[in-house]
């Protein structure tokens, strides 16, 4: 049955949600007209509909293989970002939606040509989902900014997803909408591919041939990506209507409004029975009962997730405060938040989390309910 139905809800998941991309201008020559459509947030933005494939004269495809071009600042980095997913079988650096032929890496620094520092991710679908594919890309980005990432500024450095078939597009669709709803503004450009073009060998491979190169992506994403083990796609979040008639009115104020439950009045802050802990919301999994520990501060205390791409963190400053926020990944549902240097945690990382945004599922349930992969990280 798979791990959806581990919610009793999930056959009412809104999988067919559609939703308007954002595109910024410059992007360059279009194959098809723009439309616009009103999304969930209520914002106004573009939509660019598939037509004909891009050029792309330097891919061949590869049986058992697709491909998505994702533009995130210097390429060297993002190159070896992609290189770093598990199932990403190859990832090439390059110069997409330009207005020039065969452009040269000093006619993009010009900032006049329209292309972007972009890379080719061609990967095997068998072994990891574009879902996840694009998640990962999110962690190397700031979805923010526009025309810039990291040290880096220039139109050169936008920001980009380019899809070059209508299955992508579709995806493409669906992780867009979860990440616009986590980041105000949201500048990053979604669309087709027009066209594509190999950069100069020395740009391939960069870091792998210069250790020491300049890298605008922090090494802890790195490591996380390369630990990806919980697929994207295997979860889908239900529509809000749906939400709001299945959970309960805590459930629904701590993961769809932040809200917070009372400390020592919540269901999980002193169990310790062995299993899994889900997005209340989704499924998806984020903890495992031994990484679960005995805290003081009355809500349910863990020193490590499941997968750290699992969960997203995000700066909070609301009452007063800054803390580090921990949403859950295809959900987007608020957990609750990290802290560090707990003594009481065996590594001094505390994942406070809200009983009501989660579901445990005893090791005994977890083959029945679709979880029964995990149970060996228990053992």
């Amino acid at each position: 049955m798979g791990r959806r139905t581990a919610l009793a809800f999930a056959a009412a998941i809104a999988a067919t949600l559609l939703v308007a991309l954002t595109a910024l201008e410059g992007v360059g020559s279009s194959n098809t007209e723009p439309k616009t459509e009103e999304t969930q947030m209520g914002q106004v933005a573009q939509v660019y509909e598939m037509d004909t494939p891009g050029r792309d004269n330097t891919y061949t495809s590869q049986e058992g293989t697709r491909v998505i071009y994702l533009a995130g600042g210097c390429f060297w980095g993002m190159e070896a970002l992609m290189q770093s997913v598990p199932g990403v079988v190859d990832a090439t650096s390059g110069y997409a939606n330009g207005t020039v032929e065969n452009p040269t890496y000093e006619q993009v620094c010009t900032d006049r040509t329209g292309f972007r520092e972009t890379v080719r991710v061609t990967y095997d679908p068998s072994k990891v989902s574009l879902e996840t594919v694009l998640y990962a890309y999110f962690l190397g980005i700031d979805p923010t900014t526009a025309n810039r990432q990291g040290n880096d500024v220039g139109s050169q450095y936008q920001a980009g997803i380019y899809y070059n078939d209508a299955d992508s597009m579709e995806v493409v669709r669906k992780v867009v909408a979860t990440e616009m709803e986590r980041y105000s503004p949201f500048n990053v450009e979604v669309g087709p591919l027009t066209c594509f073009y190999r950069a100069e060998d020395y740009h391939q491979d960069y870091l792998d041939v210069n250790p020491g190169g300049y890298c605008h992506i922090s090494p802890t994403v790195f490591s996380e990506v390369s630990q990806l083990s919980v697929d994207a796609a295997d979860y889908a979040k239900p529509s809000n209507e749906t939400l709001s008639s299945v959970l309960t009115p805590m459930q629904y104020d701590v993961t769809q409004n932040a809200g917070t439950e009372p400390a020592f009045r919540n269901e999980y802050w002193d169990l310790f029975e062995k299993g899994i802990y889900v997005d209340i919301v989704t499924g998806e999994p984020l903890f495992l009962s031994t990484d679960k520990y005995d805290s003081s501060c009355g809500w349910p205390a863990f020193d490590a997730a499941i997968d750290p791409n699992v969960l997203v963190e995000r700066e909070d400053d609301s009452h007063g405060m800054v803390r580090t926020e921990v949403l859950s990944r295809v959900g987007n549902s608020h957990l609750g938040h990290l802290f560090e240097n707990d003594p009481e945690s065996p590594n001094g990382a505390h994942y406070c989390i809200d009983s009501a945004a989660l579901r445990f599922v005893p090791y005994s349930q977890m083959d029945a309910e679709g979880y029964g992969e995990y149970k060996a990280l228990l053992d």
